[in-house]
């Protein structure tokens, strides 16, 4: 962990400056090349209220998105942020069709696992107040000033109250465990909220504490206590940390997601695409099409009017 700022991991942040910096990041890989041009350019078209844009890749994928650099617009390598020891090796698993990390402080892990290390570990790197995490297969369609993510002083933290209580939600609920077990929150204390979305911010002094407070705990980087289990997830950590740990301390609870995604299901066609976005609500601003589901790109860039 950066050494050059660790704030007390339980004292709880102060209120953010009036005008507090924020920065945009992402999380990417070079088959999601494609999407996150798209997402920079409807970015640079439609956001305001952000200082920088980091893009976060593999090594590899390096030179790659360094097309993407702007003055605003920085391409970050893993290996500046994550442990050295933590490596890549193409998987014969897959027959070397996808990438597996591998240590021997961490289960084997796959590249959604090391993104949301990523996304952690730039807390230490970045010199922003406030993180605002979108993800390479989001499309700003709407303008959208980043100051939504703060008021009175505090963070936007989002969460969908009680829904982990609900019938389903077994991964999620497995999450949420193991994030209280990084966090060394008693067993007995579980949550029933869920923190999962993207278009969501954090804050920065907020992140530090609680990698300092998962080091204090176990005595190990919290690189290795996280990637021990291959079931975790990044916003659980975040959220139970701000509301079990800090007791909500900077942050101002918000349940509307800015971004309306198309999670599961087969990619949608001219009609249905053109429906998806009439249905958008009043506060949404961008649209994610997650990028399994195989939509074609040009096809999203046609339909949002940026090729004709």
């Amino acid at each position: 962990m950066n050494k050059r700022f660790v704030p007390d991991p339980l004292a709880g942040p102060g209120l953010l400056p009036k005008a507090p910096t924020a920065a945009i990041v992402t999380a990417s890989y070079a088959p999601d090349f494609e999407r996150c041009r798209l997402l920079c350019e409807t970015l640079d078209r439609h956001v305001s209220g952000a200082a920088h844009h980091y893009i976060l890749v593999e090594h590899r994928d390096l030179a790659l998105f360094r097309q993407l650099q702007t003055s605003r617009r920085s391409v970050v390598d893993e290996r500046d942020l994550l442990p050295r020891w933590l490596r890549a090796f193409d998987d014969p698993l897959s027959l070397f069709r996808r990438r597996v990390w591998l240590s021997l402080k961490t289960q084997p892990l796959r590249g959604w696992h090391v993104q949301q290390l990523r996304r952690i570990a730039i807390s230490a790197h970045a010199g922003e107040d406030v993180l605002i995490f979108c993800d390479s297969d989001v499309a700003f369609l709407k303008a959208f000033d980043c100051g939504a993510f703060w008021r009175d002083g505090k963070a936007r933290l989002f969460r969908r109250d009680g829904v982990l209580a609900d019938d389903g939600h077994d991964e999620h609920r497995l999450w949420s465990r193991n994030a209280g077990t990084a966090l060394g929150i008693d067993s007995s204390r579980t949550s029933v909220h869920d923190y999962i979305s993207t278009l969501i911010a954090w804050r920065r002094d907020t992140v530090l504490a609680m990698c300092g407070r998962i080091e204090k705990v176990h005595g190990r980087d919290w690189v290795e206590v996280i990637g021990s289990a291959r079931k975790f997830s990044e916003c659980m950590i975040y959220g139970r940390y701000v509301d079990d740990l800090l007791d909500g301390a900077g942050h101002f609870h918000g349940s509307e997601e800015f971004c309306r995604v198309h999670w599961t299901g087969e990619a949608l066609s001219d009609d249905e695409f053109r429906r998806f976005v009439a249905g958008m609500a009043p506060e949404q601003v961008a649209i994610g099409m997650q990028s399994f589901i195989g939509t074609d790109i040009g096809r999203i860039r046609r339909l949002i009017g940026l090729d004709r």
